[in-house]
């Protein structure tokens, strides 16, 4: 189905900016912080960790971003090769953010009150100033930057055998979207050649091989990665919103898996060390598990006995209205996510639920205001230095500001939705959807419904309705102002 013409553009621009407002989003920076910005770079001074004597050339890496289309702020490339006898070297190099802010600064304070890039469907509030997280830090194809470059060498299983973090001077060769990836790297599988060693297609053949090995791994380890579309808007290509499905592609899958695998090892470095800071979920709880198994069975969805929680999710697809429905039941057990801090004893309980495995934040500093930390603090640990005395003095400061950034993150998405779901069905009253229930009735006795054309999630009096029933729905109401639809179950 064709997607659902909307309003004018300008309509939804004027509703972006009130909710950005209404949440207190961050447009603009202060002239100051701009001011400060501009001058560590001005006639080619700044930070010492910019010009440091350790930093190693490695502009002869072939490098690849993979990134959304028309992202600028590219916080990571990659480049894999096979290794002698078997296994795989993964170079991974991370935007080196902390060459461009001075520890205390005027930036460094505007980044600490963002905590994250805010992202919309008409733009972004980054966390830094876009000459720094889109420009000179940024990771751009065929510039010379200075990054943090990993090395993790693996065995054939994708099991890591050793690492090594180091400033470096890398420069990315190309920068490609998603669905170029995927399309070249279904290519190169079709023709059956093998690209030149150490160039960026090899490294893509190597992505999908090392992005599976790895999801194996995560197998192994009982991690579980919830294959769930999400409902995401559209931004204009006519001048016209529409509202959509994610259709995930398995390299973006591969892609994730590099960057799970790094904050595993930083993690892990970081809980050896007895220092830094880990992203932390609760466990699922053995009365959560035995609830979702009466939910499968209530959907009819056959969940072998001996096969564990995690097995069972991840070979569920969402591809018929049960599943669907059991899909999004297994969120509730992702909830809780946090940082912990630490120096000298290491929490109590480390470890990410999800992963199942003990993980750090560090590979998407230009967005995301941990990173930078950690990522200082693993070079002191490599180097069998003392961590800088300004990254130590956040680790109890760090979890509150993140905590509060993605609260705020989740607001800003779930009101943008609402408000373009309002906009999406305001001229469709009257009109007919089929739709499947995905949650069963709450303490308000409403039930959320689904429907996949126009991609939308609602609640509607839950009545006698029951997990997973497809129903066909009338549009009763539309309320923009409060950002609502209402749905009456014909």
């Amino acid at each position: 189905m064709a997607p659902v013409v909307l309003r004018a553009p300008t309509v939804f621009a004027k509703a972006f900016n009130k909710i950005r407002q209404e949440l207190d989003v961050p447009t603009e920076f202060p002239a100051s912080v701009l001011d400060e910005a501009e001058a560590s770079l001005a006639d080619g001074v700044t930070p010492a960790t910019l010009a440091t004597t350790d930093r190693v050339d490695a502009q002869d890496l072939e490098l690849v971003a993979i990134d959304p289309p028309g992202a600028t702020d590219l916080d990571q490339a990659l480049a894999i090769h096979s290794l002698p006898g078997g296994g795989f070297q993964v170079r991974y190099a991370i935007a080196d953010v902390a060459a461009f802010l001075s520890p205390g600064g005027l930036v460094d304070a505007e980044a600490r009150r963002r905590g994250t890039t805010l992202y919309s469907p008409d733009g972004r509030a980054p966390l830094h100033p876009p000459i720094l997280s889109e420009d000179r830090a940024s990771l751009l194809a065929g510039t010379e930057k200075p990054a943090l470059l990993w090395r993790i060498d693996l065995d054939p299983a994708g099991a890591v055998i050793e690492w090594h973090l180091e400033r470096a001077t890398v420069q990315v060769r190309e920068a490609i979207s998603y669905s170029e990836a995927d399309r070249r790297i279904a290519a190169i599988a079709a023709d059956g050649r093998s690209p030149s060693p150490g160039s960026v297609d090899e490294t893509l053949r190597l992505l999908a091989e090392v992005g599976r090995a790895r999801q194996q791994q995560e197998a192994l380890r009982g991690g579980v990665s919830l294959n769930l579309p999400a409902q995401e808007i559209i931004e204009p290509a006519d001048g016209q919103y529409s509202l959509a499905f994610d259709q995930t592609l398995a390299v973006e899958g591969w892609n994730a898996q590099i960057s799970l695998l790094t904050g595993i090892v930083a993690g892990q470095a970081m809980l050896d060390a007895g220092i830094g800071v880990v992203r932390t979920l609760p466990p699922p709880a053995d009365q959560d598990i035995d609830q979702l198994r009466r939910i499968a069975s209530a959907l009819e969805l056959s969940w072998p006995d001996g096969t564990d929680y995690a097995d069972y999710v991840r070979s569920i697809q969402p591809d018929t209205p049960a599943t669907n429905a059991f899909l999004l039941q297994c969120t509730r057990l992702f909830r809780g996510a946090g940082y912990v801090g630490f120096d000298g004893d290491p929490p109590e309980h480390p470890e990410h639920g999800a992963i199942a495995s003990v993980y750090s934040h560090v590979t998407a500093p230009l967005r995301r205001l941990v990173d930078r930390f950690g990522n200082e603090i693993l070079l002191a640990i490599v180097n069998d230095r003392t961590p800088p005395a300004w990254a130590v003095e956040a680790l109890d400061e760090l979890p509150s500001l993140m905590g509060q950034a993605r609260q705020r993150e989740s607001a800003l998405e779930r009101t943008l939705l609402d408000m373009t779901e309002a906009l999406v069905m305001e001229c469709r009253l009257g009109e007919s959807f089929d739709g499947v229930v995905v949650d069963a009735a709450n303490r308000r006795n409403e039930a959320r419904i689904q429907v996949r054309e126009p991609a939308i999630v609602a609640a509607i009096p839950a009545g006698d309705l029951s997990l997973g029933q497809v129903v066909t729905l009338k549009l009763e109401d539309v309320d923009v102002e409060r950002r609502s639809v209402h749905f009456k179950v014909l």
